[in-house]
C-alpha cells in the first residue's frame, strides 16, 4: 500500500504515468503477485493520513507499507514534533498488523530557513531508527537538480520522473519484499 501526498498520487499526470502506479508492474515483471493500492491524496499532511490509516489498515491489511507523508506539514510550517509523532503513530499502526514499512523521506527549500530545514530532514531517520523501519532519506534525491524534470510549479515531478522515482524507491523496497 503506497500512503502518501500530490507526489505519489501523480498530481498534475495520468494516474497511469505516477511511480505507484508503474510499480505493479515492477513487481510482476519480478514475479511478485501482490497487488499495489494507492491510498495517496493530494495536499495530505501528516495529521490527514494519521485520521485514514485505521480504516485503510482495517480495509487492505497490506503486507508493505510505503509512508510517504510529511512535504505538507513542512510547506505549511507545521510542528515538527507533530510530524514525528504522526508518522510514528502510523508506523506502529502498520506493524500491529505485520505490515513491514518503507519511510519515506523529503527535504525542504532552503528558503523555510536553515533551522527549520535541517530539523525537518533529521525527523525521518529519527522516526526509521525509533520504530526500525527501512528509510529511504530523500524521495526526489534522483530528480531533485534536473529542472527538466519538474512541472511548472517546480513542485512536482513530470511523466518522465517517475521511472526514476520508481528505481529510487524500489531499491529500498525490493529487500522488504
Amino acid at each position: 500500500m503506497v500512503y502518501g501526498d500530490s507526489l505519489s498520487a501523480a498530481y498534475g499526470l495520468e494516474i497511469e504515468q505516477g511511480w505507484a502506479w508503474l510499480l505493479q508492474d515492477r513487481l510482476q515483471d519480478s514475479g511478485d503477485d501482490r497487488d499495489v493500492i494507492n491510498l495517496s491524496v493530494s495536499g495530505e499532511t501528516s495529521g490527514g493520513g494519521l485520521a485514514r490509516l485505521p480504516d485503510a489498515l482495517a480495509r487492505y491489511q497490506p503486507s508493505v507499507l510505503i509512508l510517504e507523508l510529511g512535504a505538507n506539514d513542512g510547506l505549511r510550517g507545521l510542528s515538527l514534533q507533530r510530524l514525528q509523532r504522526n508518522l510514528t503513530t502510523m508506523i506502529q499502526a502498520a506493524q500491529a498488523i505485520d505490515a513491514k514499512v518503507l519511510l519515506i523521506g523529503m527535504r525542504l527549500p532552503p528558503s523555510y530557513g536553515r533551522r527549520y530545514v535541517q530539523a525537518f530532514e533529521a525527523v525521518f531517520p529519527a522516526v526509521a531508527e525509533q520504530t526500525s523501519v527501512a528509510l529511504m532519506p530523500f524521495f526526489l534525491e534522483a530528480i531533485a537538480l534536473d529542472e527538466s524534470l519538474f512541472q511548472e510549479d517546480r513542485l512536482h515531478p513530470t511523466a518522465q520522473a517517475q521511472p526514476i522515482l520508481l528505481d529510487q524507491v524500489w531499491q529500498h523496497l525490493q529487500p522488504l519484499l
